[in-house]
């Protein structure tokens, strides 16, 4: 039985037999083994397996793209839907969670994919057009396929003759940049995904504390809860430490109201903005050390050979297989399939190797590069900004530690550090709040 009927067979019963199996890999290596079992074992076909390596996307595109006419293999930006799609990041990056934001479109009656879908075949809409599940935004918010890559082997099936879909890891998973058009930019999804993990919820008054999930202890390292009641006014709302339950806790309150917090927030904000308009090379050079003209040619020839070099493992992996067939046929002698096996396979831990080290140094430049650019970005965004609201918040603050109060010279002094996102903490800025608290 050669390899194909291996397979078939194992298309056929749900899986590769075993001893089958066994009985082609005693003569490999254990290395060599390991790779025939997974090639054979993989539940994709083998030619949609390729492709998905190759960088090909393997899915219908998602809302917010649609397939070139002029390239089946091409997604482009469908305008109308990717600007819901927009909007959804930014009603997230604004403090919205997916429930509220269903609950926005809605009432905004926007389509929802399937109406939107039924409306450009020249259908009937469905029975509800506007009815948006939270589900549904939940999956458009973290998908990265929006950014403008294409992200294979999402999910896998133990066997063809079961539907059901087993979600990968991220490392299972492979992930091609800058393949299509981006709705929406990196770092606004990177955001997305970090305001997620730190989710808001209403508190019984139906307030939501402006850094909620953005306040830190900096002894404990737990967050500070937002604290209020329909009885508080504005200026007595505050955030403590989760840790802390009137003195029976393991940790002290390091209570701070909000309106003070916002007036430390803002007054930072705003030296950070004054500064990088007086002088945006001072800025940029506190940022990162310049990098010069020949590191940028460095960084190029390395991301070309990087690109060339993944082309090239995906080229072994099919060699490896064929040259396999090629011993069980009888087509080469054994001897001479284990000599090429064994080069093909050096060649490819080799070049392993170099696209680690030199994808790593490329991500690090690029990331430096984009990081500086994303936050002058966002500076020159809110340029005089006269109060702070969820979505400057979110935009500016990655996190908020506040230490516990102490008195000097009779005096309550309280010690904030802002980690801005992209930059994290600028230190030439003041970061005491030497402001008296009321209790």
């Amino acid at each position: 039985m050669d390899i194909a009927s291996l397979v078939q067979q194992g298309q056929e019963c749900g899986g590769v037999d075993p001893l089958a199996l066994r009985q082609r890999l005693t003569a490999l290596t254990a290395e060599q083994a390991v790779l025939m079992e997974q090639a054979l074992a993989l539940p994709e076909d083998t030619e949609k397996r390729a492709q998905g390596q190759a960088g090909e996307h393997l899915t219908k595109p998602p809302y917010g793209y649609m397939v070139s006419s002029a390239d089946k293999k091409l997604w482009i930006v469908d305008e109308e839907a990717a600007a819901v799609v927009k909007r959804i990041f930014d009603l997230c990056i604004g403090g919205k969670g997916p429930m509220q934001i269903a609950k926005i479109l809605k009432e905004d009656k926007v389509l929802t994919a399937k109406a939107h879908y039924a409306k450009k075949k020249g259908k009937a809409l469905p029975e509800n057009p506007y009815d948006w599940r939270d589900s549904t935004i939940v999956g458009i918010l973290e998908r990265m396929d929006y950014c403008g890559h294409t992200v294979n082997f999402k999910s896998y099936s133990k066997s063809h003759k079961l539907k059901k879909r087993i979600p990968t890891t991220k490392e299972q998973q492979a992930v091609f940049y800058n393949t299509h058009e981006a709705i929406v930019e990196d770092a606004v999804f990177e955001r997305v995904q970090e305001l997620r993990a730190n989710k808001r919820r209403p508190t019984k008054a139906d307030r939501q504390g402006l850094f909620s999930g953005l306040v830190y202890c900096a002894d404990c390292g737990s967050k500070l809860h937002f604290a209020t009641c329909k009885s508080f006014n504005g200026s007595q709302d505050h955030y403590r430490c989760a840790k802390y339950k009137s003195n029976t806790g393991s940790c002290t309150a390091h209570f701070i109201r909000e309106e003070v917090l916002k007036q430390i927030v803002w007054g930072r904000i705003f030296d950070v903005t004054a500064l990088f308009f007086d002088d945006i090379m001072a800025f940029h050079e506190m940022m990162y050390a310049q990098r010069s003209a020949e590191t940028e040619k460095e960084m190029k020839r390395r991301k070309r050979e990087v690109g060339q070099a993944k082309k090239r493992i995906v080229e072994l992996d099919r060699i490896f297989k064929r040259i396999y067939e090629d011993d069980i046929s009888g087509a080469i002698s054994h001897d001479r399939f284990l000599k090429l096996s064994a080069e093909y396979e050096a060649e490819q831990r080799e070049l392993e190797e170099k696209v680690k080290a030199d994808q790593q140094e490329v991500d690090t430049y690029e990331q430096n590069k984009s990081d500086f650019d994303s936050f002058a970005a966002i500076i020159r965004k809110y340029v005089g900004i006269k109060e702070l609201t969820p979505t400057i918040v979110n935009e500016f603050i990655k996190k908020i530690i506040v230490h516990a109060p102490e008195k000097v010279d009779g005096k309550r002094v309280q010690k904030v550090d802002i980690v801005f996102n992209f930059v994290g903490e600028i230190n030439f800025l003041s970061v005491t709040q030497p402001k008296r608290q009321g209790a």
